[in-house]
This record gives C-alpha cells, structure tokens and sequence, in this order.
C-alpha cells in the first residue's frame, strides 16, 4: 500500500498521504464498490507538522529535528484514468476519503499498453520492465507533436518513430530542415533522399508569385497573371515556344511590352520582368522544366527525406507548401476516383523546425497548408508529425490539431504554457513535471496510447547525424592540420630555394 485517499475526492483526482515516498508518474489503483481504478501520481510534496512555515530561528529547527527525528509526512495528488474492468472509463461515482491506494501490478501495466499493430517507443520511466507501444493509426491520422528544448532528445525519438514505421513497410517524408536524416542508416529500411527541385509546370500561380516577390503591387500581378495563364495555356495545347516555363512568361510578359499603349503600361511591365529576371537567377537550383513529378519520387516502405539543409527559409517554406498542396490534391483523387495515376497510399509527412515552417507570427504559404492538412489530412491517409524546439513561436492552431504530442524536457515558462494551450489533456502538475525530465525521457499523450505515460524513449540503434559537434575536437584537429600544412609550405619553399 501506497497511501489513503484524504479530504474530498473527485471523479477525475484525489488527495492522499502516505509514509512511503512514491515517485511522480508512477501508476496506482484503487479498489472500491467492486471496482478497481486506475490513476497516476501527478505531484508530491515532503514536509512535517511541527517544522513549519512559521519557524524563525535554525536552532530551533535543529532541536525539533532532535526529537521528531525523520517523522515527515507525504502528500500527493493522483489524476484518476478510469476502471480497468470497464475499458478506462471514469467511474460516477469518487472514491470515498480513506480508500487505499496500491501500486498498480506490472502485469495490469503491460495488458494497458500492448496495443495491437503498435510502435514500440520504449519503457515507462518508473517500471523498466513494462514495455510501452503506441497505436501507429491514430498516431498517424490524428497528427503528431513532438516538442522539446534542444538537447534533449528529438531527433533520437524521431528516428525511432521512423525505424518503427519502416517495420510496418510505411511511407513517410521528412522534410529535413539540417540534413540530419541524409545519410541516416535504419535498422527496418534505407533512406530515399529527394533533391528540392520543383517543376515550374506543376506549380500554381499563387507559389511562383511568392517567388517573384509580387507583393502588394496588384497591377504587376495582372500583367503576371495573364502571362501565367498564356504559358499554361500554350503548353496544354502544344504550342509553347519554349520548354522554359519561366522563359514562357518572359515571352508573353515582352509581347505585353511590345504591344503596350503608354510609358507607365510598359514601365510595370518591364518591372514585372525584372523580377522573373531575378527569379530566374535566385531559384536557379530550384526551379528546373526538365525534372520530374516530385511526388513520383516518395517511395512506400522508404525513410523519404526532403534535403533542404541547403536552401533557404524561403525556399524551404515554397518546397513544403507545393509538396503538401499536390500531396492532398493527389490523395483526394486517388479516393475519392480511384485515380491509379494518384498517390495511392498514406503518407506521414514530418515537419522538422515546425516554429519556421509554421511560425505563430507570420503567414508563410507552407503554414498554409501544414495546417490544412492537420485539418482534412486524417480522411485521406495524410499525417502529420510537427518537430520543434521553440513551441511556444509555433502556431497555436496548427499545434492544437496534433492529437498526440511527446514531450521531453521543457524549461522555458512560454514554452509550457503555449503546449498546455494547445493539448486538452495536459494538465498544470504533468506541465511542472517538465523541466525535472532527463534527456530521452517524455511524456506521452493523445489517442496513440490509452493513459497518459512518462516513458524512457528508446535509444536509436542506427546511425543520424543529429546531435552537438565535438567543438574541442575540432579545434585540435584543425590545429593539426594548420600545422602540417604550414610545415609542407616551408619544405616546397626550400625545396624551391635548393
């Protein structure tokens, strides 16, 4: 026995007090009017009745100490997860005061968490030896949040989710902000890196306007627009002049020029191609006609990873939106036409540096459409995992659709609040367990796993580059090598002198 129930009792929590020290996040069970209830140990605090707040002088903590010795009392507070026998449903009716509170048996723990066709994700914190595994459908389908400080332990949770997925012959791609997943090595599957080239003809015209930096100018924008829309034109008919798409719209933008009726026509014109001039030589690796269908390139059973460790947040953020736009066009034909030429199964899609590619303060077109597939996504075999170290700048509407969250070690305050914020379940005392988290240990919540759970996350047995350089190593090893170049220097010049 853990402890007894005191004072009033509710039917989602309880108080109790005890003489023996349980831990945080530990599962008990209470059994009463034939019932046995399952809770977790949400928060504790250590003190004594005869030293309290209203003691003024050590001395006198000092002779208390003397004679109570080590007589302190426990208290806790237990968040109720509902009747074992009744598929954890919470009970109608609260434990009455003095109802004991026992730890819950590993064998209750390890029926709770064997899910079928689960992912394993690792053990609970408390009992090493109860495995815990978290349902792959609803993970997926109901959208993913793994949140925590740097250092603490995403990129290895990460990779595990892969790893389990890829046992399941699944299809994911991770839009891989650093190229920390490039050259990864999985256990269950190999890694398929698809370069950030675009095929202007699969874009729309709301995606190369971005490019073109076609703000705030709506007459621009109609010479662009008319010119979009002759290039397409020609093209489906069989006549372009061109290849080029973006040598199309130069084409039809000049004709406009050539064909314009004042000086202030031709000068908005002519400003309109200055900027697909710039286009052209800023998105130079971006843009090219001769690639293919980048979708084409996402292969089931494959850690699929989008290299952007070489574009910039501009570039990331067009990548993101036109993969995701023509990723749910796509499924949509493919369900609801049964269009084989479509995508034709599920993707999990994972955003790495959610916080840039759907910021809280800015409307880039790739928060666009991240939080429009959180929304319609779960109907058309579309999930989504958002990563990030900085939760509290991503959006909080984007973040409140992920159903599930893992999270490790938050310290920053606004960080806290802004995931609270956004999850139903979490709780003010599970927040404040938080910051006293170990790295690779979270706290998982949502639909994928049944009771909410402080696991020890699995350590990756494959190789990532994630992680923090070995700064000192590498200031001697360039050392070194300064000083062996500087040495060959000095012989090539006194071999020249000889």
């Amino acid at each position: 026995m853990i402890g007894r129930c005191i004072g009033e009792t509710s039917l989602t929590q309880i108080s109790f007090i005890s003489k023996e020290m349980p831990q945080v996040g530990e599962y008990v069970i209470l059994e009463y009017n034939q019932k046995v209830i399952l809770g977790m140990i949400e928060s504790l605090v250590r003190g004594s009745v005869s030293l309290n707040n209203e003691i003024y002088n050590p001395d006198t903590v000092a002779k208390i100490r003397q004679i109570e010795g080590d007589d302190y009392y426990i208290k806790g507070t237990v968040k109720i997860l509902g009747d074992i026998n009744d598929n954890l449903r919470i009970p109608r009716t609260p434990a009455p005061p003095g109802t004991e509170i026992k730890k819950a048996p590993a064998n209750i723990l390890k029926d709770i968490f064997d899910i079928e066709n689960s992912l394993k994700l690792g053990t609970l914190i408390n009992q090493s030896d109860v495995e815990v595994g978290i349902d792959i459908n609803k993970m997926v389908s109901r959208h993913l949040a793994i949140l925590a400080m740097t250092g603490a332990g995403k990129s290895n949770t990460v990779s595990v989710i892969i790893d389990g997925l890829l046992a399941q012959n699944g299809c994911m791609l991770i839009f891989d902000m650093h190229s920390e997943y490039v050259d990864a090595e999985f256990t269950n599957g190999d890694v398929n890196v698809i370069k950030p080239i675009i095929n202007p003809r699969n874009m729309d015209f709301t995606e190369i306007k971005k490019l073109a930096n076609l703000k705030n100018a709506p007459i621009q924008e109609r010479y662009f627009r008319k010119a979009f829309f002759e290039a397409n034109e020609k093209v489906k008919q069989g006549v372009a002049e061109s290849n080029d798409f973006i040598e199309l719209l130069q084409i039809n933008l000049e004709v406009m020029y050539d064909e314009g009726e004042n000086a202030a026509e031709k000068n908005k014109i002519m400003d309109v191609l200055n900027k697909i001039e710039d286009l052209k030589i800023k998105y130079d690796k971006l843009l090219n006609t001769s690639a293919g269908d980048i979708l084409k390139e996402i292969k089931l059973g494959k850690a699929n990873v989008l290299d952007l460790g070489q574009v910039d947040e501009n570039t990331a953020e067009v990548l993101v939106a036109h993969i995701l736009r023509r990723s749910l066009r796509s499924r949509k034909d493919y369900v609801k036409n049964h269009n084989e030429d479509a995508l034709s199964y599920p993707v999990f899609f994972i955003v790495e540096e959610a916080h840039i590619l759907a910021p809280k303060n800015r409307n880039p077109n790739s928060k666009h459409w991240i939080t429009r597939v959180a929304r319609e996504g779960r109907k058309f075999g579309m999930g989504l995992c958002l990563v990030s170290q900085s939760p509290k700048s991503v959006d909080e509407e984007t973040l409140s659709q992920a159903n599930n969250m893992i999270i490790l070690r938050l310290v920053e305050p606004k960080d806290q609040r802004h995931v609270q914020a956004a999850s139903e379940s979490l709780s003010e005392d599970l927040v404040a367990q938080l910051p006293s988290l170990n790295i690779g240990e979270a706290l998982v919540l949502g639909l994928m796993t049944k009771i909410p759970t402080l696991v020890k996350i699995d350590e990756f047995k494959g190789r990532q580059r994630g992680g923090d350089l070995d700064i000192l190593n590498q200031w001697k090893t360039t050392k070194k090598s300064q000083k062996k170049r500087a040495k060959r220097d000095r012989k090539e010049i006194m071999d020249l002198i000889s």
